[in-house]
């Protein structure tokens, strides 16, 4: 019998007691602090801006006296008493953070975008290789239970009946944040393109839909792409979540709007995808995604879009062609997902993944698999603003 992997060592970068929003409070926290996360990630360090905020947030988290609070990135990769460091901070500090970690061959989760700049992403890419360190990046929709249950329907069908191969591949989604012109304060940063944390970055990354419709469907093959980005409503205004009343109005240099056509490889199918920043028609689905095959079609819908951990639970229907007939395949969560607030099911299954092992693309999305994403979404803004000259 093969013996368990030992568990990992688990320092965790960006859990703040004072933040406006808590990414690694609400989406890693609770899964790690679960009977499996404690078995498989203990955690035994915090990074934060400093000592004393990282203590601050051991106390805030109530999380064992003996948890070591770091104030510097070089510290932390000098422990060896860590295994693995979990980054949760804003996207321009990434880079800087992990960077250290990575040239000590510790194991990396790091959330996505992995950096602000594409130079930094090949330099961790570069780092990691020589190292040898293990590094996960956060695009772990790929892996939730409705995107898991399309992707068997497209190679399996169902209940015995093949779909056959894809043909076209259409996508509309709305999102990233609820308005189309305002922002919290909060997420300001959204419409400073430098930062690298933006609505065409995360909002068609992790929680938005390209890469997990190129997940399900097979990458595209980037010479084939038209790309047109448009930044449709530059002034944005700025709101305080506390008293709901607007504060500024800043200048958003980051697009609004993204259509793309392609071509699939290996199927040669059709990609159709269009993505609008803020709330769709009243009454329409925040993501309507079909896939038209041979012998029929799927349509996915969700009025949460990618966000599949709220609001009503995504659907799956297929039409077939010979019976004009409409079927709805079921999904759900698996019980330790289910058990866990909303934010956290999707995280916890794929750090388990990186904790047993398994190898890259079973489970969690190895860096070179999502540097290859971050070249795609990052030629499109690049074309889109040698357009803009």
């Amino acid at each position: 019998m093969t013996a368990a992997p030992t568990p990992l060592r688990t320092a965790l970068i960006g859990l703040s007691s004072t933040a406006t929003t808590s990414w690694a409070s609400a989406a890693h926290l609770p899964g790690l602090l679960s009977p499996t996360g404690r078995s498989k990630l203990p955690i035994t360090a915090l990074l934060n801006s400093s000592v004393s905020a990282a203590r601050s947030a051991i106390q805030t988290y109530a999380l064992p006296p003996d948890t070591k609070a770091y104030g510097s990135p070089e510290d932390l990769a000098n422990d060896p008493d860590v295994d693995l460091v979990i980054c949760n901070t804003r996207v321009d500090r990434h880079f800087a953070t992990i960077l250290p970690s990575v040239r000590k061959g510790k194991d990396v989760f790091v959330e996505w975008p992995i950096a602000a700049r594409l130079e930094d992403v090949e330099a961790l890419v570069g780092e990691a290789r020589r190292s040898g360190s293990r590094v996960a990046v956060g695009l772990q929709r790929r892996w939730a239970p409705p995107v898991v249950k399309l992707r068997e329907v497209v190679r399996d069908g169902v209940g015995g009946k093949t779909l056959g191969r894809i043909l076209s591949v259409d996508v509309r989604a709305f999102g990233g944040t609820i308005d189309r012109d305002v922002v919290p304060e909060g997420l300001a940063y959204f419409l400073d393109r430098k930062v690298g944390g933006n609505v065409v970055v995360i909002g068609n990354g992790h929680r938005g839909v390209i890469d997990t419709v190129l997940s399900v469907v097979g990458d595209v093959e980037p010479s084939s792409v038209h790309s047109q980005l448009q930044l449709q409503r530059p002034d944005v205004r700025v709101r305080d979540p506390s008293t709901n009343e607007i504060i500024t109005t800043v200048q958003s240099d980051v697009p609004d709007l993204i259509s793309l056509n392609g071509t699939l490889q290996p199927s040669s199918a059709t990609l159709s995808y269009l993505f609008r920043r803020g709330q769709p028609f009243p009454g329409t689905p925040a993501l309507t995604w079909t896939i038209n095959l041979e012998h029929g079609e799927l349509r996915f819908l969700s009025h949460s879009g990618l966000n599949l951990e709220t609001g009503d639970p995504a659907t799956i229907h297929v039409h077939w062609f010979d019976s004009n007939e409409v079927e709805e395949v079921k999904w759900d969560w698996n019980a330790e997902q289910a058990a866990l607030p909303p934010s956290a099911r999707n995280v916890i299954s794929t750090l388990v993944a990186f904790a047993d092992r398994k190898a890259p693309g079973d489970g969690w999305v190895s860096l070179e698999d999502a540097a290859s994403r971050a070249r795609l979404i990052e030629g499109f803004l690049d074309e889109w603003e040698k357009s803009q000259k």
